[in-house]
């Protein structure tokens, strides 16, 4: 008897809308990297997942088919990869949107896949208060959220022109972060 393990799940998600965000290149080359490693990643676009503003109230009345989706979704896979801008300090309206969407969505879509989070800056602060607020948020709902938080910045100096970084500290962490997820589990939890 052989034991062939299945290869590893991920899905993607760059955390803003905008055309051109400066986050997307950073989830591509994250997609890349887990790519090599072995795992089947899908890129997912939030665009394609419409979500009118939260509220009770109308979730009452009908939960949108896109969040039914998208807790499919990270039920669905090992992995899940947020990668997101900083607003004020804090996540973007799409990322606190998407979560509360899909928090309410049983069984709960937080409690299978390992969550890797990073973000990208003009700022020499990297996204890192965003992404300090994001690792609460998604433990309060149940994810279990790899160690290290990929904070970039400040943006466009840590992007050769093929899109990947060009410090070797963030070379590392790149690494480091794709290690975790791949050898993080929730242990059958």
């Amino acid at each position: 008897m052989t034991d062939i393990t299945a290869p590893k799940t991920a899905i993607t998600i760059c955390g803003s809308l905008r055309k051109d965000s400066i986050n997307e290149p950073l989830r591509r080359h994250m997609s890349a990297k887990l790519r090599e490693a072995g795992v089947i990643v899908t890129d997912l676009d939030l665009a394609d997942f419409e979500m009118p503003i939260f509220n009770q109230d109308f979730e009452a009345e009908h939960t949108p088919e896109a969040a039914k989706r998208l807790a499919d979704l990270f039920r669905s896979h090992d992995i899940v990869l947020i990668i997101s801008p900083e607003y004020n300090g804090g996540i973007t309206p799409l990322i606190a949107n998407v979560i509360s969407w899909i928090s309410r969505q049983k069984p709960s879509p937080f409690r299978h896949a390992i969550f890797g989070i990073g973000g990208v800056s003009d700022g020499k602060y990297a996204t890192i208060f965003a992404l300090s607020h994001l690792r609460d948020s998604l433990s309060k709902v149940g994810a279990l959220v790899v160690p290290t938080l990929l904070g970039i910045g400040p943006y466009p100096d840590v992007f050769d022109e093929n899109g990947a970084p060009n410090e070797g500290n963030i070379q590392w962490k790149v690494g480091q972060m794709v290690r975790e997820l791949t050898h993080f589990s929730r242990g059958g939890i």
